[in-house]
């Protein structure tokens, strides 16, 4: 096989991989549709015997996959008819083996070299990308005409702000920047309060810095700054614009208005973090600390003084930029139901779309936020959900979760629980109000393909009562491997098993969003506390991050899957083997826990002395932890500490509470004990996790809470939407349970989703239910009401409870279940 420290990382279409540079040439298989790169690769036969294609400067691989999107097999068909590149058969080749592109995640790709700048420059075809540079300066050009720059210091509020009746209709400059000019780039997403100033529908007011007095007073400052931002720009001063407080608060908004007004001087890079991505991606240093157009102008002084550059457009150098380093993220994947019973599909099959109804909302971008949306949606839906919030703001959530979607996302359209009719990928256009439809009028645009359409092997039982869910990625790849292939350039042989007409080469998975929040504060502080109340799944979401990462970055030990999901014996076997390899170590501090267990301590052992016995200096836990990662710094260790404020954290850690800090790590102490310096490596991490029921993180030494970053996991009743026991929908269950108990306690004592999820998956009898109600939530609550029954039955209703005899009624499981969905779903969080 090709040697992996040969590797290089590469970008193509929101995933990342891992390019095995090719040898000179092509393997032209003999069946499947595939180039190769390794002559070793497994899903090679005889490859001596292989014709070869050739490759002299190693870039046909781009070029391949360049020459038309990834979903489109035709374009690129004509295109290897167009140099030759046919297969065994004559079949064109029209995609790359995982010998040549590698799915990696975004972790590991941070272990490898990009993709040298040279050989990107020599692999960008700048003819092909000319319309959507032309595109760009016609909606530029466009809005210069709508909104001229003379006009500016002069422009009225209702010509610029959002919330003022239709912004669809009457397209102010807010709504044009975010919605009506995606050729330049997106500032789609987030709140509102990137414009600076806009009018809430809802509570009837202008939101604006709370430092201006009014409305005239905030719009003056807006205005005025805008007009000097441009300005600043235009003179080669675009560091200036940093100091300009009015306009502080709306980076992208200010960086989009740049590219229109002030072309070139500005990069249409707009998203903060994107920039010093780019900086470092070109120069290969760190990233000076500089405020956000400081840093923009850096990058800017950098395309300038490059030579290779030289007769590029800022347009053209930033979409080479995306192209070479795209800095996206985490691609989304949706299901979205077609109507009732499929009722919609034909519609959207022909139409290019996904649609949804709720239409009395009207246009979504309409909305200046998510909150407006939510007061909207309140208004017209209230009646029909019985008033009961959490509903409503569920159902809210599905439509503007429509918003959000972004060109590369997936939609699976499906029908029923385990149907799938086709997977769409968005295109451009994204969501669109069509108000030519005669219903469902919210739709997305997608490119189908209908050789994922297949029944699933397991039904989805939320997807029955839910239309717009996101699809975890254990489904995902279920939908994946069940695709099959009615196009001629469906796959046909093993070599093509890991490609898709929407995927390529199958993406390796993004960390989800909770996995993701982890990650980043391990990088930022090197350890974390998931704290929150008991059933959020604190344990299960550090044991699942430590699959996950350290098995990304294992090195390829033997018995290590990233990917495997809990619960499965694959999942099992990870984590036994990432023990055994002594990259993850797990413990569960108590009372009587101490330093002598964690750091060093005398410990009894056989030899001399009384008794047969004599006492010995051992290392403890985390020291021993601490010299394994100092001998293989290569790869990071991780120690994840069950019920972390159960043990008295000041006498386990001692002077640990200093070398914990992330730039303390590498320095030494002597220890007490022994006399011996000792270090944390900078690749040791530590996981704690809190259940906040026993303890607030309040109570905890405050030194402690310093060193530590805190993530809090709540209750979320997300897997439980459309799962039913009898007529109970378990998410309306759990938040209107939670309701009351945030009312008459508080939000630590909250029951969390874990409790419905017995084995993964939620509880589908009145039986099981019945056993959780009575043997662990029942429990639990009459601790916190400290046998307080009328405070019991406030929680649980008093079909359940019998407030003045203080006793449980005797109920059958399904009377319990009964019992439950008249108090708790029909009646809601009231009490």
């Amino acid at each position: 096989m090709a040697d992996e420290s040969e590797q290089v990382a590469v970008t193509y279409e929101r995933g990342d991989y891992a390019l095995t540079r090719s040898p000179g040439f092509v393997l032209l298989p003999q069946h499947g549709r595939l180039i190769h790169h390794d002559p070793g690769c497994g899903h090679l036969t005889d490859p001596a015997s292989l014709p070869r294609f050739p490759d002299p400067d190693g870039l046909l691989w781009r070029r391949l996959i360049d020459s038309a999107p990834s979903q489109d097999t035709a374009g690129r068909a004509a295109y290897a008819k167009s140099i030759g590149l046919l297969g065994g058969r004559g079949q064109p080749l029209t995609g790359v083996c995982s010998c040549v592109l590698r799915p990696v995640s975004p972790t590991q790709a941070e272990t490898l070299r990009p993709w040298p700048l040279d050989e990107a420059l020599a692999a960008f075809d700048r003819e092909r990308h000319a319309p959507r540079l032309a595109e760009m300066n016609a909606q530029a050009e466009e809005i210069r005409r709508a909104f001229p720059w003379e006009d500016w210091p002069t422009l009225p509020l209702d010509r610029y702000a959002l919330g003022l009746g239709d912004s669809a209709q009457t397209k102010p400059y807010c709504y044009v920047l975010e919605f009506g000019s995606n050729a330049l780039g997106s500032i789609a997403g987030g709140s509102a309060r990137k414009h600076l100033l806009y009018w809430r529908e809802q509570d009837s007011r202008w939101w604006h810095d709370s430092r201006y007095g009014g409305v005239e007073e905030a719009w003056e400052a807006v205005r005025a700054g805008i007009v000097e931002a441009v300005t600043a720009a235009r003179e080669g001063r675009m560091s200036d614009i940093d100091a300009i407080d009015a306009i502080r608060s709306g980076p992208a908004l200010i960086a989009k208005t740049l590219r229109v007004y002030a072309p070139d001087a500005a990069l249409a890079v707009y998203a903060t973090t994107w920039v010093p991505h780019f900086v470092r991606r070109l120069t290969g240093e760190p990233v000076p600390k500089l405020e956000r157009f400081a840093l923009m102008d850096r990058l800017k002084s950098v395309i300038d003084a490059d030579a290779r550059f030289a007769g590029w457009t800022y347009d053209e150098v930033v979409t080479f930029l995306f192209w070479w380093a795209d800095p996206h993220r985490a691609q989304q994947v949706v299901k979205v139901a077609a109507g009732r019973d499929g009722s919609l599909w034909e519609r959207c099959r022909t139409g290019g779309h996904i649609a949804v109804g709720w239409d009395e909302v009207g246009d979504l971008r309409a909305y200046a936020d998510k909150d407006e949306f939510q007061a909207a949606f309140t208004a017209a839906y209230g009646e029909r959900y019985h008033g009961y919030k959490a509903k409503i703001s569920a159902k809210a959530n599905e439509v503007w979760k429509l918003l959000g979607l972004r060109p590369g996302d997936l939609v699976v359209a499906n029908t029923g629980a385990s149907q799938v009719l086709g997977v769409g990928r968005v295109t451009d256009e994204g969501y669109a109000w069509r108000a030519d439809l005669p219903d469902h009028r919210h739709t997305v645009a997608v490119a189908w393909d209908e050789g994922y359409a297949q029944r699933l092997d397991e039904p989805e039982r939320s997807w029955a009562t839910v239309t717009v869910k996101d699809v975890p990625a254990a489904l995902w790849q279920r939908i994946r491997r069940g695709r099959t292939g009615a196009a001629p350039e469906t796959a046909d042989t093993a070599e093509d098993a890991d490609t898709d007409a929407l995927t390529g080469p199958a993406a390796a998975r993004p960390l989800d969003a909770e996995l993701q929040t982890v990650a980043d504060a391990l990088e930022r502080r090197g350890q974390v506390v998931l704290f929150g109340p008991p059933g959020t799944g604190k344990t299960y979401t550090a044991l699942r991050f430590a699959a996950r990462w350290l098995g990304e970055l294992s090195g390829g030990l033997p018995g290590v899957d990233p990917y495997a999901e809990p619960g499965t014996a694959a999942y099992a076997t990870t984590l036994d083997a990432l023990t055994d390899a002594g990259r993850l170590t797990t413990v569960t501090f108590h009372p009587t826990y101490g330093y002598e267990d964690f750091v060093e301590g005398f410990r009894p052992v056989r030899g001399g002395g009384v008794g047969g016995l004599t006492l010995d200096l051992t290392d403890g836990v985390f020291k021993r932890v601490c010299a394994r990662a100092t001998a293989d710094p290569g790869h990071p260790y991780l120690v994840v500490v069950d019920e972390l404020n159960r043990g008295h954290l000041p006498k386990i850690l001692g002077e640990l509470i200093t070398l914990l800090e992330k730039d303390k790590r590498g320095r030494t102490v002597t220890l007490p004990l022994s006399q011996r310096p000792f270090a944390i490596p900078p690749n040791v991490y530590l996981i704690g996790t809190m259940n906040t029921a026993d303890r607030s993180i309040r109570a905890l030494d405050a030194a402690v809470r310093r060193r530590f970053a805190f993530v809090e996991l709540l209750p979320s009743s997300a897997p439980l939407q459309g799962c039913h026991v009898e007529q109970l929908h378990l998410a309306d269950l759990l938040d209107a349970l939670n309701q009351r108990i945030r009312t008459h306690l508080d939000r630590e004592k909250q029951i969390g989703h874990a409790y419905f999820l017995p084995g993964g998956e939620p509880v589908d009898s009145a039986a099981d239910l019945a056993a959780i109600i009575r043997g662990e939530i029942l429990p639990l609550l009459q601790e916190y009401a400290y046998d307080d029954y009328t405070l019991l039955a406030a929680f649980l209703g008093e079909a359940l409870v019998d407030a003045e005899t203080h006793t449980l009624r005797d109920l059958t499981d399904e009377g319990l279940v009964t019992a439950l969905y008249t108090e708790l779903q029909v009646s809601g969080g009231t009490d």
